[in-house]
């Protein structure tokens, strides 16, 4: 039988006021584009910023913590002839904010070096090696990237040894502050900054920001320290996505800016990365940074050494840059074959355990490498709608990978449990720790325990509708008018539109699991696609009315533009969730989207 497989939660009436329909006009913005906004929380006050250049939603950085201690700090090293070591995370979002702050403070005249740990030796965080690395390089100030926030004995070690930190995070932050020479996370309690929520590449952007524009010596080129910090944009772009920070605030705006960068001239090694992926740069959008160039940044650090990717963020020559690019494409395919016979291993693991706690948590226990446990946790989080932690028993200390779901927060419980821990770090969503083999099933019960505190969580996902309408209003103008939310990703998510009265023309299976629909709106039809819902072919026959929820996109073949709907859910014609129909009446929310 045909049922939403989702909850649908569609959004409230709402009478817009004159005042931001007035305003709307004025900005070349349509009545329906008005709507859109004001449900995503964008009234009169902030109306003129979303549409308006993405520089004016970027914030003073002189607003973050310890930011006139950063400058003091480097206008000592310059004056010294010091040299400087930028310790990046391995991830994307590492790599970006490794890549933004090197060219920075390179800039800056001063002589930069660079350290990226290694996932399976080093694990998170500074660490000793990577002190003793830096004196063995005659570095005398050491920029974390990512990290750091969490790593108050590897930064107490460097004092020792005469080397000061500057730590640029945006992690959760612990009790105690770590003892560097200055602490630039926005998450402080203390902080003042307006946007808590930047990436780590994003809080080495405003760094570099700072840095540049307090000074305006300029950079290479020839162009002001502003002008410069903006061209960095691009890799701090590519950071936010990466880390799926919300896209809203000062996220968007550095990601409009970085888009901007991309598809004009991107840098060579992005290019070469792009041109691997068969990739045009005038084509990129946020998709392309999230599923094209993210996982090919990362897949080099989860199977082996990081700082090939941040060499090819790195350099200005164009073969190299090739080079590099095949090397990433080279490791992501062998990431992916790796992943997928590990989730099936995960998968078998869970099958046969039946633990204590399971309802409120899946954890998973294997011999699979520390490179790839955080993407199983991904999976298994989104396949069982609850967290997931993942264990991987190829190196001592064991190391755990976890993933949120029903917005249970990771970081404030593996800070519940630190007395158990080795070493943990992360934020909300997504966090990692090391630990002895003996600590794992205390941990687990405790995790477990946590979870279920909070009650049984929603398992059921939920749909956020943006406009409700009749199939003959689904056109290229209303495309062109949901565009306004564009950059969209995690708290702007793409657009949805519950489109009734549709007609089946075709339905059939499509490869790897797709559902391949035609469905007519009057005298036309729509080509429309469900990824990943094999489920919805079989239950349709031609000539069933069929109301849907779905995404609008243009798609190009032999030379031609149409519409798409890209489905995300389905339900009888006629009858939709909202009208009560019986096989799904919990299936709606009234609410706003958010």
């Amino acid at each position: 039988m045909l049922r939403p497989a989702y909850r649908w939660r569609l959004p409230d009436p709402r009478e817009i006021p004159e005042e931001a329909v007035a305003l709307g006009r004025s900005l070349g913005l349509s009545e329906r584009q008005v709507l859109l906004l004001a449900a995503r929380g964008q009234g009169v006050e902030t109306l003129a910023g979303w549409v308006g250049p993405a520089e004016g939603g970027l914030h003073d950085p002189a607003l973050l913590p310890d930011a006139g201690i950063v400058v003091e700090r480097v206008a000592l090293a310059r004056r010294r002839g010091e040299r400087v070591l930028v310790f990046g995370d391995f991830d994307a979002d590492g790599l970006t904010g490794l890549a933004v702050l090197s060219e920075a403070l390179g800039d800056l005249g001063l002589e930069v070096e660079v350290h990226v740990p290694s996932r399976v030796a080093d694990g998170h965080g500074l660490s000793r090696r990577a002190v003793e690395e830096a004196a063995a390089r005659r570095c005398s100030l050491i920029f974390t990237v990512d990290c750091g926030t969490a790593s108050g004995e590897e930064i107490a070690f460097a004092a020792g040894r005469g080397t000061d930190v500057i730590v640029t995070d945006h992690h959760h932050v612990p009790p105690e502050l770590p003892p560097a020479v200055a602490v630039v996370n926005p998450q402080r309690p203390d902080s003042i900054y307006p946007d808590r929520h930047i990436s780590g590449a994003g809080v080495a952007f405003k760094v570099a920001q700072l840095l540049l524009a307090a000074t305006e010596a300029g950079a290479s080129g020839g162009n002001s320290g502003h002008t410069r910090a903006l061209e960095l944009a691009e890799l701090a772009a590519i950071g936010t996505v990466a880390d799926v920070a919300p896209l809203v605030g000062e996220n968007r705006a550095i990601v409009r800016l970085g888009l901007d960068r991309l598809r004009g001239r991107p840098r060579p090694g992005i290019a070469a990365l792009l041109a691997r992926a068969g990739v045009t740069p005038e084509s990129v959008d946020v998709e392309t940074l999230g599923y094209i160039v993210a996982p090919r940044l990362n897949a080099v650090g989860r199977l082996g050494d990081a700082t090939v990717a941040a060499r090819l963020l790195l350099t200005r020559d164009h073969e190299e840059a090739a080079r590099l690019a095949d090397e990433l494409e080279a490791a992501n395919s062998e990431r992916r074959t790796l992943l997928g016979s590990a989730l099936d291993e995960a998968r078998a693991w869970l099958a046969a355990a039946a633990l204590p706690g399971e309802e409120a948590i899946v954890t998973a226990v294997g011999p699979w490498s520390p490179g790839i446990i955080g993407l199983i946790a991904g999976r298994l989080a989104e396949e069982h709608g609850r967290p997931a932690v993942v264990v991987s028993t190829d190196v001592s200390p064991w190391r755990a990978s976890a993933r949120s779901a029903g917005g249970f927060d990771l970081a404030l419980a593996f800070q519940a449990c630190a007395d158990l821990l080795e070493r943990h770090g992360g934020h909300r969503d997504a966090a990692g720790c090391t630990l002895a083999p003996e600590a794992w099933e205390p941990f687990r019960r405790r995790l477990a325990g946590l979870a279920a505190a909070l009650g049984p969580l929603d398992r059921l996902p939920t749909l956020s509708i943006d406009l409700v309408l009749p199939a003959a209003e689904v056109d290229y103008r209303l495309l062109r008018e949901l565009a306004v939310l564009e950059p969209t990703g995690p708290g702007n998510s793409p657009p949805l539109v519950a489109i009734t009265g549709l007609e089946v023309t075709r339905a059939r299976l499509a490869n790897g699991g797709h559902s391949q629909l035609t469905l007519r709106k009057g005298l036309e039809v729509l080509d429309a696609i469900a990824f990943d819902r094999p489920d919805i072919a079989p239950l349709l026959a031609v000539g069933d009315r069929l109301d849907v929820v779905a995404r609008l996109a243009s798609r190009s073949f032999g030379g031609y533009e149409s519409l798409q709907l890209e489905v995300r859910d389905v339900a009888p014609g006629g009858a939709p969730p909202w009208a009560g129909l019986p096989a799904s009446a919990s299936a709606v929310v009234h609410g706003p989207v958010a």
